[in-house]
């Protein structure tokens, strides 16, 4: 699986959930910390796609990804400690602990796997 497949998806995620935690609460930290995190790892995955279809990696993209979802999870993690609230602090550090780990994964073997050119 290449990061992108899924850094999107967790972007979308993570802005859809700091908009709805501004809308329902009044909270700019939703606001800021979701949907502001939201779109740098979007961004960081369209480089990611955008390199893969040059049939290159884009480790700064990775490296992005990387931070991003590390950031989340000690942020969320130490939410969670607190409050103990499953949503969203336990569910963001969940999510984004297993997305460092496959982030991790993807720097350890060398970035997304490129194909073979079809002759």
């Amino acid at each position: 699986m290449h990061d992108f497949c899924f850094t999107i998806p967790y972007g979308l995620v993570l802005v859809i959930g700091g908009v709805i935690g501004y809308l329902k609460k009044g909270s700019m930290a939703s606001l800021g910390g979701g949907a502001g995190t939201g779109l740098v790892l979007i961004f960081a995955g369209y480089l990611s796609l955008k390199a893969f279809e040059k049939r290159e990696n884009s480790f700064l993209g990775l490296a992005i990804e990387t931070v991003c979802a590390a950031i989340l999870t000690f942020v969320m993690g130490q939410r969670y400690m607190q409050t103990s609230k499953i949503m969203p602090a336990g569910i963001v550090a969940g999510i984004s602990a297993v997305m460092t780990l496959f982030y991790l994964y993807k720097i350890v073997t060398g970035g997304n796997h490129i194909p073979a050119k079809a002759e």
